[in-house]
């Protein structure tokens, strides 16, 4: 007899209040125009998420792109420091939705916890401008940072990306195309957060969890559609890239996440090649945690886990005096 279904109180309240605005009539995302849902998502945050931390700089950028400038924010705890590494996010959006605003306040949380600068990067969203497009400018942002310009003002030894779902796919593709083909500075820690690895249909928790628990089925669907990302390649999906020389990677699932196991396969391919690996299945909660821990209070708990695991790992790599 199968275990019954782990929820937190708190996720099982979201739920229900998602459950009941669909009953009333409330639209999915991909149910609206392109426009609507993306502005659907950055009111979500603003509803869901607590409220930003006050931090001395966060300052908007731009960085040259594949197509043009890319627009950057910069969050940081302190108006000057030492060299030292920048954490480089990636926002989550199935490739659709999703840009500097939507994360603005869990990028001012991780910015505060790490005491590390962080810089966002909006990158070119899909059906506009389908797949490469997120991967190109990612990486060309990144590439950017890393060369420690003028204008960011900080003298960049080390890069952390970190991003959540599709972002969470970018830091993944982001470190692979770096270990490649290295960037100014090295790339000393990933940090991919409920990510996308693989084709998610055959995967256990697609089916156990492909409607009610937020991210369903179908807006999964209309999100691949809209990138139109072909699945032979490993910047679409990074499992099926080398995993050998990766640096050290803290990787996040949740729970109740129809892509849970995507992140579980590449954790264990990681294993199996030998990298540096904490894995950390945050259980009874949902995808897109970070961005509600209003809605969510137990999320906050999770976030500080996940920093304190980045902390760890981070701490290891300093050589001792």
């Amino acid at each position: 007899m199968a275990e019954p279904l782990f929820v937190r109180p708190d996720v099982q309240a979201f739920l229900d209040y998602l459950r009941q605005a669909a009953a009333a009539g409330a639209p999915a995302m991909h149910q609206m125009p392109v426009d609507q849902a993306r502005a659907a998502y950055v009111a979500m945050q603003q509803l869901a998420d607590l409220p930003p931390r006050d931090l001395p700089v966060i300052r908007d950028l731009q960085c040259p792109g594949p197509a043009g400038q890319i627009a950057l924010r910069l969050y940081d705890s302190r108006e000057a420091r030492a060299p030292g590494p920048v954490l480089v996010f990636y926002h989550g959006g199935g490739f659709v939705l999703g840009g500097l605003d939507s994360h603005h306040n869990v990028c001012t949380e991780i910015a505060a916890q790490m005491d590390l600068p962080l810089v966002s990067v909006d990158y070119r969203l899909a059906p506009e401008h389908p797949f490469p497009a997120a991967t190109d400018d990612a990486e060309a942002a990144t590439r950017w940072i890393a060369q420690s310009p003028a204008e960011l003002g900080l003298d960049v030894t080390g890069l952390v990306p970190i991003g959540d779902s599709a972002g969470g796919n970018l830091a993944i593709v982001v470190t692979q195309a770096l270990a490649a083909d290295p960037a100014a500075v090295p790339v000393i820690a990933q940090v991919p957060i409920y990510p996308l690895t693989d084709a998610v249909d055959g995967h256990a928790s697609f089916r156990e969890f492909a409607e009610g628990f937020l991210l369903d089925a179908q807006v999964m669907r209309w999100f691949a559609d809209a990138y139109a990302a072909p699945a032979d390649s490993v910047r679409t999906f990074p499992l099926n890239g080398g995993h050998d020389r990766m640096p050290p990677t803290v990787l996040v699932t949740a729970g109740l996440d129809p892509i849970r196991d995507s992140g579980r396969v590449y954790g264990a391919a990681l294993a199996r090649a030998g990298s540096p690996l904490v894995f950390t299945e945050r259980a009874g909660t949902i995808h897109g945690f970070i961005q509600v821990r209003k809605a969510i209070p137990s999320a906050q708990a999770d976030l500080e886990a996940i920093l304190a695991a980045l902390r760890g790992v981070l701490d290891a790599g300093r050589p001792t005096v």
